[in-house]
């Protein structure tokens, strides 16, 4: 199976490891991804800040090339999929970026990349490639603002409670904890702008996790898996409340339950430890 495919900038940089495990898993799954030729940034969240027309056009653009292309296009990054899709509601309504003549069509589905897996591969082509059940693990699933809400621009099928990531962990034999927060913000870019702010968020969703039963947290958003990995260990010196709760991608969990190699290479480039609570399951 062939699709189109956005990284996006986070993937090529800051989130390496959540690009690199979701290649082994789609190689795992015999998903073929092909580049977009020439992506270029989404604008993320500065540009539809500012400007409405530049907004449109450099995620507009993107979606004209996989236009002439034809095929699904898969998107990984929550903040990507939003302005991508936001993008595709004003072109499919006849809104136009200056300086470029081109009918857009709009006939493929942009998918995140939990959703393609779930919804689009399903149960049993996932099931028949585990060789490693998560037997032991408890995870929450984290799925942020961004691929859930609004959902008149996401087309989010249960904004308040999606199940993608929820379904493949259990599938794979985790034992998922259900949550009331899976949808919540984490602060995003605030991290940067309101700090303080931020880590509240982030702290609830962490006491919130441990009130679950959970001992990790899986998400599939890099600025989210950023804000919860890398501010983990500041917010536990600012309370004093020891998490020692691991955030991990679900295409790492995924490609691990594959059995495949370099999960140890990936999980090394997370900012609060990884690997000891896999290894204590029995799993790495």
């Amino acid at each position: 199976m062939k699709v189109s495919y956005y990284p996006g900038c986070s993937l090529d940089s800051t989130a390496i490891e959540y690009n690199q495990s979701l290649e082994a898993v789609a190689r795992t799954l015999g998903i073929e991804l092909e580049e977009l030729p020439d992506w270029t940034c989404c604008g993320s969240s500065s540009a539809h800040a500012t400007n409405d027309d530049l907004a449109l056009s450099l995620a507009g653009r993107n979606l004209i090339a996989a236009d002439k292309i034809g095929r699904d296009l898969l998107v990984p990054c929550a903040a990507c999929y939003q302005r991508l899709k936001s993008a595709e509601k004003q072109l499919k309504a006849g809104k136009s970026i200056e300086g470029i003549h081109y009918h857009y069509h709009g006939k493929f589905q942009i998918k995140h990349t939990s959703d393609f897996i779930w919804e689009v591969l399903g149960e049993k082509a996932i099931a028949a490639r585990v060789i490693k059940p998560l037997v032991g693990l408890s995870p929450v699933c984290y799925y942020g603002c961004l691929t859930a809400r609004p959902p008149k621009v996401t087309d989010a099928k249960n904004p308040e409670d999606p199940q993608s990531m929820d379904q493949i962990m259990a599938l794979l034999g985790a034992d998922v904890k259900n949550w009331s927060y899976k949808t919540d913000c984490c602060g995003g870019s605030l991290m940067f702008t309101h700090p303080d702010l931020a880590k509240r968020l982030v702290k609830k969703l962490f006491d919130m996790a441990l009130e679950a039963g959970a001992d990790c947290i899986v998400v599939g958003c890099p600025m989210c898996q950023s804000n919860l990995d890398t501010r983990q260990n500041e917010i536990v010196q600012d309370n004093g409340a020891p998490y020692n709760l691991p955030i991990y991608y679900f295409t790492e969990l995924m490609a691990l339950a594959f059995g495949t190699p370099n999960v140890k290479k990936w999980l090394g480039k997370h900012m609060t430890e990884a690997s000891t609570l896999l290894k204590q399951k029995g799993l790495l």
